[in-house]
């Protein structure tokens, strides 16, 4: 995911990353393949019944186990049969999409975007899933020229036309910035090559997330990009102009706060795509596989430990109807073992005791995405260009050089060109996407906007139907805050390893793919657990 509004992946190396989300649904399908692909595992067909959770059974010789797994709330909680789960009204967390004026045929990505090739996970899931794909090379802007530009909230410091020859363009672009735009390349590449290795053996799976950085080689968290930078001798301009506007877009961050970690994968962009409908689609077939049962509107509120049982207590809680009233069910049910797979900050949920490894509160950045619909282009002034210039279709930011006004806006592009049907005749409207620290008001989306003066003489939205004919607006917790840090959360919160937590990660890498990472890597631990458990209650045989 990235949260982004990249569409070209020509253009998208140079601000990429598969976003920071809480996808805790990945480590619910992970759970359940990890232990039906182990030696003497077998899923029971039964389902148990789980609030804000899914609960699943899975058979040891001597005993059945009960896994729930609790995800992010965010406005309305789910609650999955066969493992526990996330906390809104739909399945895949901060991966969704809307239909453009309301129509379900024509989505668009509100959370994570794209995800690229070496995000082994995903790819797998979209193959197993029999899942189509979009590349990002370009989509109908009704031959509307492509032009990324880097606007710095004075003046543009890069302007790309992708009406030319790739080759061309490389060259321009290496002829402005020199050898920094060879030596980010090289980082990056060498980077994920590090990145790779926390998914095999010896250091997969991991009970130490800083360990395995150590291991793999991954020190770049422990210091700002603009300190790795100027170590791997990558200066500005390119830092600034390029880097710098990858991380603002996919993280709302700037150098010289964001870790190097997380500004190498921003460049990592080979193959970027997304799943044709929607990216949510991977963690909904996830979920739904085996045939997993799905309730939606639960609330976990407390987990509670049974000493004398050796298992958690959750409760819950969700709406109910006779049809007349409503009124609130609440249920409990107890668990062998359970996974927090969410931000524990945003949960609300009380755990006793409290956990032997607490996971620290982590600051995450407030992100508004607006997406809408208009007849009309970009305004060539408000850029500070000619009447007559093409303003870029896709604009990213960065900071001014001397220190002045910056941008309001992280990034603001045109996605393609779309029918609006709910006018007649219809037309052809543009579809934008904005990323803002702030959430813009109706007369900031106008003034952008090239439109005459005589349609926009009043601020009311009634009078601007004809302007902004469509609009949605969404407010994330999108991913942390990327200080430098070497020292990340346990994944296992409790000293019995029965309590476990997987987002973590995100202050490493937050990445669509490295929550999966860390869901699988969860899984696996406790899979290892259960199989030395099943080792240790089977009696040796008498030696003759």
């Amino acid at each position: 995911m990235a949260f982004t509004n990249t569409r070209s992946a020509k253009w998208s190396r140079f601000w990429y990353s598969a976003s920071a989300l809480l996808f805790s649904l990945v480590t619910i399908a992970w759970l359940v393949y990890v232990y039906a692909t182990s030696s003497n595992a077998k899923q029971l067909s039964k389902p148990i019944a789980g609030n804000n959770t899914t609960s699943t059974k899975f058979s040891c010789p001597n005993k059945a186990k009960r896994v729930a797994v609790i995800g992010k709330p965010t406005s309305k909680n789910i609650t999955i049969r066969k493992i526990l789960s996330a906390s809104q009204n739909y399945l895949g967390g901060r991966s969704t999409s809307v239909g453009v004026y309301g129509d379900a045929r024509e989505q668009v990505e509100v959370g994570a975007s794209i995800f690229v090739d070496a995000n082994y996970n995903l790819v797998s899931a979209v193959e197993r899933f029999n899942l189509s794909t979009v590349a990002y090379d370009g989509e109908d802007l009704d031959g509307l020229t492509q032009i990324l530009g880097v606007w710095n909230g004075q003046k543009f410091v890069f302007i790309q036309n992708d009406d030319g020859y790739e080759w061309w363009n490389n060259l321009k672009l290496l002829w402005k910035y020199g050898l920094s735009t060879i030596r980010t390349q090289r980082l990056a590449d060498e980077t994920m090559n590090k990145f790779l290795k926390m998914y095999e053996a010896p250091i997969f799976p991991f009970k130490s997330l800083g360990e395995a950085a150590t291991r793999a080689g991954l020190s770049a968290s422990g210091k700002t990009s603009a300190q790795l930078l100027k170590e791997s001798g990558i200066h500005a301009p390119f830092s600034s102009d390029i880097i710098q506007a990858a991380t603002r877009v996919n993280y709302a961050q700037n150098l010289a706060q964001i870790h190097g970690l997380e500004a190498m994968v921003c460049m990592v962009v080979n193959g970027a795509m997304s799943v044709n409908g929607g990216n949510w689609q991977i963690f909904d077939r996830m979920l739904r596989h085996n045939q997993n049962e799905i309730l939606l509107d639960t609330r976990v509120t407390d987990i509670s430990l049974l000493e004398d049982r050796g298992q958690y207590r959750v409760k819950s809680t969700s709406p109910m109807s006779n049809g007349l009233e409503a009124s609130t069910n609440t249920e409990a049910r107890n668990f062998d073992t359970v996974i927090i797979a969410g931000p524990l900050q945003f949960s609300n949920i009380s755990i006793r005791p409290t956990p032997a490894f607490p996971p620290a509160s982590t600051p995450y950045v407030t992100l508004y995405v607006t997406l809408f619909t208009s007849p009309y282009r970009l305004n060539p002034s408000k850029f500070g260009l000619h009447n007559s210039a093409d303003v870029p279709t896709a604009i990213l930011t960065t900071l001014p050089e001397d220190g002045g006004s910056s941008a309001s806006f992280f990034s603001l592009s045109i996605l393609r060109t779309v029918t609006n049907t709910h006018i007649q005749p219809s037309r052809r409207e543009y579809l934008y996407k904005l990323f803002s620290p702030t959430p813009p008001s109706l007369k900031d989306l106008i003034e952008t906007l090239n439109v005459p003066a005589r349609n926009h003489t009043s601020s009311s939205m009634n009078d601007h139907k004809s302007v902004i004919t469509w609009k949605y607006d969404k407010k994330w917790h999108s991913y942390p805050y990327l200080s430098p840090r070497k020292t990340f959360d346990s994944p296992q919160l409790d000293v019995m390893g029965k309590l476990w937590y997987t987002s973590g990660i995100e202050p490493f890498i937050s990445t669509m793919e490295t929550s999966s990472l860390m869901g699988k890597n969860v899984a696996q631990l406790i899979v290892d657990d259960w199989l030395l458990e099943e080792a240790a209650s089977i009696p040796e045989k008498a030696v003759v």
